[in-house]
């Protein structure tokens, strides 16, 4: 199966993860008092933020060369999938916008869950296309979690804008979650939706 069609693969699985979560989320509501709820749902709104510009980061340096090249300058230097580490912290910065630092960690983990099959299949692509010069990548740089000493670039990039424009109209998905949640919290309050479920 083409990578092609595993970027899209990723792209289902996280638009379906945050519409169910968005769905099953109309009756729970946050257990923190006013201040703290407000204070966590600004971290959410920060984690967005993060999480969006390390998603145009990454876009940056892929452009569209996952297929074609072993990309392992900038963010790809640290992780061999920051794209999805940073759209799992926009992921947790969403479910923060509901005030509730438990589902922040549900949806930041979830979308990591998520992401791990679309990387194992990647990668079995990817060994098969470039063989041991992936094989030298996978052994230096960390599948997930990003070490920063092993950061190095590159003086100048190739970027292709429309894959940038791209992966900044996805990102708007992320920041629907504020308003959406907003709008359930008037609903709640008036009386319109029961809160079956708080949580810190």
């Amino acid at each position: 199966m083409a990578l092609g069609r595993y970027q899209q693969q990723r792209k289902l699985a996280l638009f379906a993860i945050l519409v169910g979560a968005f769905m099953a989320l109309l009756f729970v509501g946050s257990a923190w008092p006013e201040e703290i709820h407000e204070t966590i749902e600004v971290v959410g709104l920060g984690l967005i933020v993060v999480g969006i510009a390390g998603r145009i980061w990454c876009t940056l340096y892929i452009g569209g060369r996952k297929a074609a090249e072993i990309v392992a300058e900038g963010p790809y230097s640290i992780s061999r999938n920051p794209l999805y580490v940073f759209s799992s912290i926009a992921a947790g910065g969403a479910g923060a916008a509901t005030g509730s630092i438990v589902l922040g960690l549900v949806f930041m983990v979830g979308c990591a869950a998520a992401f791990r099959v679309v990387i194992l299949r990647e990668e079995a692509y990817l060994r098969e296309a470039f063989g041991a010069s992936f094989d030298s990548y996978v052994a230096r740089v960390p599948r997930f979690f990003p070490d920063i000493s092993l950061f190095r670039d590159v003086p100048k990039i190739t970027v292709d804008m429309a894959l940038v424009y791209r992966t900044m109209g996805d990102g708007l998905v992320f920041f629907a979650a504020m308003p959406f949640f907003e709008t359930v919290e008037m609903l709640q309050a008036g009386g319109y939706l029961p809160v079956l479920l708080r949580l810190y």
